[in-house]
């Protein structure tokens, strides 16, 4: 899930240096949560317009994380 995370993100950040995903279980939710930091400059273009993009991702990380029988969640700091 990290490689799907990076190959949608790297393309639209400048500052690949400064990226970091972690990933978060709670067994007891049994929920995996995805946890993206990118450099401040770079937030702009993650969020997208009006949350259009993060939106987006967090449908595709979702939609995946469902195919595999994972209940996921994603999200983004600087």
């Amino acid at each position: 899930m990290e490689e799907l995370i990076k190959a949608i993100v790297f393309p639209l950040i400048d500052d690949h240096e400064h990226v970091q995903i972690k990933k978060r279980v709670t067994p007891d939710h049994g929920t995996t949560t995805y946890v993206l930091t990118v450099a401040k400059q770079d937030m702009g273009r993650i969020i997208g317009k009006h949350g259009q993009v993060a939106e987006a991702v967090r449908s595709i990380i979702s939609a995946v994380g469902n195919a595999n029988g994972i209940k996921t969640r994603f999200l983004i700091r600087e």
